[in-house]
């Protein structure tokens, strides 16, 4: 009986560590990334 307990609670530890696991991999493609701006093509020319 003892091994059935341990098993149901390591089953129980691995859903909700593959379930934090998703929701961090979700926050991290929902984050909206910037990117600068290119510079201006005539600031950078010298004459």
């Amino acid at each position: 009986m003892t091994i059935i307990y341990t098993m149901a609670i390591g089953l129980v530890i691995f859903i909700a560590v593959l379930a934090v696991t998703l929701k961090a991999i979700s926050k991290g493609y929902n984050y909206k990334h910037e990117v600068d701006p290119l510079p201006d093509a005539n600031r950078n020319e010298r004459s």
